[in-house]
């Protein structure tokens, strides 16, 4: 298929300076198709993007690409239940009525703030976060939020005993044969993300404030991947019978509506229709995002580093959802 609507959109994306480059991918009946255009870096030199094979930081992909395969995994395994009071695994927690499935559906009605989060430590976040409430949104309605995913890490390391970016690397990247991803790439090989003068460059280490302190216990943030291993992810789930970590029934699940009053969130994505065209989504804040549409067995996948040189470039995300419904149009 041509897709001459959204490369044109993506390719003005760059012209006008609101992404430094973009490395992006679509996957239809005739294969995948690359594409590579811009720079980058722009300061404190411009540099092309010339290498399609380099790493980016996933930002909340790691959500999808980690965390949910991991959970997943583990109800699977029946060592945990979508059903599952999170406070049988976090016990700190005071709302026995919150399920693991909330979590993974953003619809926990988890809310509260915390004050001066990035001054914390390891452990004062984890009890900070664990001190927040339920409040009346619980099952009624869906709220994006990275605590949703800490605490599936968590519950993660106390049903295995492993840490989530462990685990993600061994029971995902793995059998996914995803070898150009981890946690601690070389950052030689990556894009950068924001500059400074005083610190310079952020390359090869997480941009994300709450993945900087918690390590390898974070599961919303953290990841590194390139477009070689995106697409082997994106491949198995689009095609259910041959993806190597979950069966083909958990991965037709990502296709449907997983929350109790069809909020549009299924494993980790939002699912939604355009003009009557289901489709799943995840987007990172780096500037990466997947969008899979199912019944057709198509795909993109977009990677970019938008907020370099300054966090957080707001007018990336007025332009993102224009693109996407682009990229929807010309599949209908």
């Amino acid at each position: 298929m041509k897709y001459n609507k959204t490369e044109l959109a993506i390719q003005k994306l760059v012209d006008d300076g609101v992404v430094p480059g973009v490395n992006y991918a679509f996957i239809d009946e005739d294969g995948t198709q690359r594409h590579l255009i811009g720079n980058k870096q722009l300061v404190p030199k411009e540099v092309p993007l010339t290498d399609g094979h380099l790493i980016y930081d996933m930002a909340s992909l790691t959500k999808v690409v980690g965390t949910t395969m991991v959970i997943l995994k583990l109800v699977e395994d029946g060592k945990l239940s979508l059903e599952d009071s999170i406070s049988d695994y976090l016990p700190e927690w005071q709302y026995p009525e919150v399920t693991v499935r909330n979590l993974i559906t953003h619809t926990s009605g988890i809310e509260g703030y915390i004050p001066h989060r990035d001054q914390l430590d390891r452990d004062e976040l984890i009890k900070a976060l664990l001190g927040l409430k339920a409040g009346a949104g619980l099952n009624h309605e869906m709220h994006y939020a990275d605590v949703n995913f800490i605490f599936l890490g968590l519950i993660a390391k106390k049903v295995t005993g492993k840490a989530i970016q462990p685990l993600i690397e061994e029971l995902v990247l793995k059998p996914l044969h995803m070898v150009n991803s981890s946690f601690h790439p070389d950052a030689d090989k990556c894009v950068p993300t924001t500059y400074d003068k005083e610190h310079g460059l952020l390359q090869g280490h997480v941009h994300d404030p709450k993945a900087q302190v918690l390590g390898e216990d974070c599961g919303s943030a953290g990841l590194f991947s390139n477009m070689d291993d995106l697409l082997l992810f994106v491949e198995s789930v689009l095609n259910p019978d041959d993806n190597p970590v979950l069966s083909s029934d958990t991965v037709r699940g990502f296709y449907t509506d997983q929350t109790k009053h069809d909020l549009g969130r299924s494993y980790g994505f939002e699912r939604i229709n355009y003009e009557g065209m289901p489709f799943i989504w995840q987007s990172g804040f780096t500037g990466t995002f997947i969008v899979i549409i199912p019944e057709k067995k198509h795909a993109m996948v977009f990677l970019s580093n938008r907020i370099h040189p300054v966090s957080p470039n707001e007018y990336y995300i007025e332009r993102r959802k224009p693109l996407i419904e682009t990229y929807l149009s010309e599949n209908k």
